[in-house]
């Protein structure tokens, strides 16, 4: 079987975020340290090889990448500087870029007025939807209930409260439909080129159906991270993962639910799961911050724009949510509703841009290349069982 070698593809990745360091010689010595590695799956240096070679083909069809969740060890001990960690961040995000049939991860991750651009864009779009057609009603007097807190589905002149609630939810679910037809379209592309492609294995029909609660438990519970010797780095990324997914699921499922005329007490369920969600995010967006700017850690010693980027949307996010909740509760109408307009500015185009083309699509990447993986490794226990025992190289 011929193999198809791109001689550009390390030029190619370097618009990825893989910098000039020393090449690797395959000593061994990050898939020895690495408490991931498993038989078959010997990374970081199969992705690192196909670089080298120039193997495009083959490493669009390698899951390696998405199973190092960068503790740093590989590159801390590396004889050569090769960075063996960072290089599976940067291959992260050319993946992506493969995964996506649209071309915008391509686009997001190697030009920052791209993703600023598209940011930018879709925020001036939501403003102007708002000052047209959902401006502030000029009878404030009115929104403030007998507890003192805005009612802020009544905020807009000539249009009731259930009917303000709808409209958001509606374009809510226009967001959700657009997102979910994204990310789904792009994982099963994702699926073609690591599963059906891949030639060298003939999965068990029967795997995809008991691998696939290995899929659910490795999202929910983010497992993979624990293996880490720094459990510190598993529980951030614990707090992120459900802090934003219930943040995602009240503003796009349960809204109706949630943004009521009452406000209820500090310790009904709706406010608590609203402090835990802030919390989560809050606590991990110090922690990457911090780490970021000082630089003490190997894992966030080189960032990329799009790193950047991502702690700066989900910052403004959290803040001006913090805030429309202040001002709501303290009876401030004007300041309640533009915070509410800005909130929602910096929330869509975050979940447009970021769920589908960028870093939280890692979110769904990761439980699914666990996934794909353990389907693999059905395949070579299969193989070994008969007897038929391919090269997985």
């Amino acid at each position: 079987m011929s193999v198809r070698v791109n001689p550009d593809l390390k030029k190619d990745l370097k618009k990825f975020g893989i910098s000039d360091w020393n090449e690797c010689f395959h000593c061994g010595n990050c898939t020895a340290i690495c408490p991931m590695t498993e038989q078959g799956f010997l990374f970081p240096r199969k992705g690192i090889r196909a670089i080298q070679m120039g193997l495009k083909d083959k490493l669009a069809t390698n899951v390696d990448p998405w199973l190092c969740y960068y503790c740093g060890e590989c590159s801390e001990t590396c004889p050569r500087d090769a960075n063996p960690g960072e290089l599976m961040m940067a291959l992260r995000r050319y993946l992506t870029s493969i995964y996506d049939w649209t071309g915008l991860s391509r686009k997001f991750y190697t030009s920052k007025i791209w993703e600023l651009g598209a940011l930018i864009i879709l925020a001036i779009l939501i403003i102007a939807l708002f000052a047209i057609f959902l401006p502030l009603s000029p009878n404030t007097a009115r929104l403030v209930n007998d507890s003192g807190g805005v009612m802020i589905n009544s905020l807009v002149d000539g249009v009731s409260a259930d009917q303000f609630v709808r409209i958001i939810e509606y374009g809510d679910w226009t967001m959700a439909v657009i997102v979910a037809f994204l990310l789904i379209s792009n994982i099963l592309n994702m699926f073609y080129k690591v599963i059906l492609k891949d030639k060298s294995v003939n999965i068990p029909f029967s795997a995809y159906f008991t691998e696939a609660w290995r899929l659910i438990y490795n999202f929910v519970t983010q497992a993979k991270f624990s293996k880490c010797d720094k459990k510190f780095y598993w529980v951030g990324h614990l707090l992120i993962m459900t802090g934003y997914s219930i943040m995602f699921a009240v503003v796009v499922v349960f809204l109706p639910e949630f943004q009521i005329e009452e406000i209820k007490a500090w310790h009904h369920w709706q406010r608590l799961l609203g402090y835990y969600s802030t919390f989560g995010i809050l606590f991990f967006l110090v922690y990457v911050t911090i780490s970021r700017i000082s630089k003490n850690e190997i894992k966030t010693k080189y960032s990329h724009p799009t790193d950047w980027l991502f702690i700066v949307m989900l910052g403004l996010t959290t803040i001006s949510g913090i805030l429309v909740h202040i001002f709501r509760i303290n009876g401030m109408v004007a300041a309640t509703y533009y915070m509410y307009v800005i909130h929602l500015a910096i929330l869509v185009p975050m979940i447009m841009i970021e769920v589908p083309f960028s870093k939280w699509s890692h979110l769904a990447y990761r439980p699914f290349a666990v996934y794909f993986a353990n389907l693999k490794k059905a395949a070579y226990a299969k193989e070994a069982k008969t007897g038929f025992v391919t090269a997985h190289a």
